[in-house]
């Protein structure tokens, strides 16, 4: 999964695997995790949006199913 940097307070950046839809996310403490069942144009508002924070807590945050990788 490639990931990209965001320009964020918390999240430090951002990936997206098509064949599995799943979301990568790399917070700034350093945890890592993966959203399952995400679809693309969620990742991509993720990335565009002028707060990702504020996104990542309104449309992803407690919708959808995670695990932490590290």
């Amino acid at each position: 999964m490639t990931m990209y940097s965001v320009v964020s307070s918390n999240i430090k950046c951002v990936g997206y695997d098509e064949s599995s839809q799943t979301l990568g996310i790399i917070f700034k403490d350093g945890g890592s995790y993966e959203y399952r069942n995400v679809p693309e144009s969620v990742f991509n508002d993720l990335r565009l949006a002028s707060s990702v924070g504020k996104y990542f807590s309104q449309y992803i945050k407690d919708r959808y199913r995670c695990r932490k990788v590290r």
